[in-house]
């Protein structure tokens, strides 16, 4: 009904704390006062509370803290607290390859480069949503990153082509949700008139490079759309520029997987970058032009249309699912496009080519208490030295309640030079099999189990034992 009747329903449903408002403080005195609220409750909450201080050894010495007070910084936003290095390795490995046509990448730093789109020059969005004390005047752009990366080398040209949205009242709601000072700065020119820029400068280059995607403030808390397609203009954007015949790279700047379509089936490159932080523009450009090979995979699959939402890769065997390869009548299936995710959970190229071959159980009878291995043989059959995931999947498709078509159980990153090969194993025990049954109970269950690996979750090796 209201804050005391909140305060008071929390209180005695265990609510040991409330982190960031004032209804306890506000509501519990009267409470107390009136009698709806025992002190013996109170005293129940605040001994968690107490306790969790007293673990932490607050009560032995009061003013713990980590490290001593004149070793504090003068400034906790100093350059030398950047931890520049480190941040850009990471950021290098999260960026994941989604098509390279051609080989477009890695990129010659020669000639002219065009480097279009609204995000291009953004420190800001680069440090994605709760970004907390990050500067973005401290970030490394896109642009910085490649300007670097091809100084004395070649020549960079540049426009902005669109802005990220087109709808006034959209971004007066991303505004609002900045409380120091508006952080979306639309540039007032007409679309038409971007797109023109954007396609004298892409004519005079060899290669067109385009940021585009989603600002930071479109997927922060509280920032659902309804619409997962690219934003605004920047597909009208990225279809001029396709025209000019000039290569294209379409580097994503994203906190949520996207309908890229369109994106898939032209762009000769694609990057996805999500938010790479500080060093975010020097990482992008070290994929980019070859420093480093991409190895990361998605997290997340990626559906065709807001319509397939939800899809993910581990669904129940339930309600008729679609298989791939059989008909598709009366089974559960979208009849205007083609089934399955446009990207699948755990896929990722690389700038080298590899190959998962001869997968091998090491027995096809496991009795409970022991183990089998599972072998599969990794190859880089391109002419870079590179990283690949190979990706251990589960499924048990008879069992008391419905379990998922697979599940992930294991990954391992390797490492090899053009040409090599090598063996991978995993082990698989009862650990690996277990789930929670009809009781809720933690259970391993006997029957046939299909061991799957892969360098994503669609495209598997597939071997079955029999669990006794």
């Amino acid at each position: 009904r209201d804050n005391r009747e909140a305060a008071k329903l929390a209180i005695k449903a265990g609510i040991d704390l409330s982190m960031a408002d004032q209804v306890y403080l506000a509501e519990l005195p009267g409470l107390i006062a009136s009698g709806e609220i025992k002190m013996a409750e109170i005293d129940a909450r605040v001994r968690e509370v107490l306790g969790a201080k007293y673990d932490m050894g607050l009560f032995a010495d009061p003013f713990l803290r980590m490290g001593k007070q004149e070793d504090d910084p003068a400034d906790v936003r100093a350059e030398d607290r950047l931890h520049r290095e480190p941040a850009r390795a990471i950021a290098r490995e999260t960026i994941v390859l989604l098509e390279n046509r051609n080989q477009t990448l890695p990129l010659k730093k020669q000639g002219t480069i065009a480097l279009v789109g609204p995000l291009a020059e953004s420190g800001l969005d680069i440090l994605g949503s709760w970004s907390a004390q990050g500067v973005p005047e401290q970030a490394v752009t896109v642009r910085a990153g490649i300007e670097k990366a091809i100084e004395g080398k070649a020549r960079l040209v540049t426009a902005r082509g669109a802005n990220v949205l087109d709808d006034k009242k959209v971004v007066d709601y991303l505004n609002f949700l900045n409380w120091d000072k508006p952080e979306v700065v639309q540039d007032p020119r007409p679309i038409e008139t971007m797109i023109e820029e954007a396609v004298a400068v892409a004519r005079e280059a060899d290669v067109v490079i385009a940021v585009v995607g989603e600002l930071r403030g479109m997927s922060h808390e509280s920032s659902s759309r309804v619409s997962i397609d690219m934003p605004g203009s920047q597909r009208r954007l990225l279809q001029a520029l396709k025209e000019t015949g000039k290569p294209l790279v379409v580097v994503l700047m994203n906190g949520r997987p996207l309908a890229i379509g369109w994106e898939k089936d032209n762009a000769d490159a694609l990057l996805e970058t999500w938010y790479t932080g500080t060093e975010g523009g020097n990482a992008i450009a070290d994929v980019l032009f070859g420093d480093h090979n991409p190895s990361a995979k998605l997290p997340i699959s990626f559906p065709r249309s807001v319509g397939q939402i939800p899809t993910y890769y581990n669904a129940l065997r339930i309600g008729r699912p679609y298989t791939p390869g059989k008909p598709g009548n009366y089974t559960s299936q979208y009849f205007e496009e083609e089934q399955g995710p446009l990207y699948p959970f755990g896929f990722g190229l690389s700038f080298s080519r590899f190959s998962l071959k001869d997968l091998k159980l090491s027995a096809t009878r496991l009795k409970r208490g022991q183990t089998l291995i599972a072998e599969a043989t990794l190859t880089n059959e391109g002419s870079y030295d590179g990283a690949n995931v190979v990706q251990l999947y589960i499924a048990d498709p008879y069992a008391s309640i419905a379990r998922p078509v697979k599940e992930l159980k294991g990954f391992q990153k390797l490492t090899l030079k053009p040409g090599e090969s090598r063996v991978v194993r995993f082990e698989i025990g009862e650990e690996q099999l277990k789930f929670i049954n009809a009781d809720l109970r933690q259970v391993v269950e006997n029957g046939r189990f299909d061991v799957q690996l892969g360098l994503d979750s669609h495209d598997v090796l597939v071997e079955s034992f029999e669990l006794v």
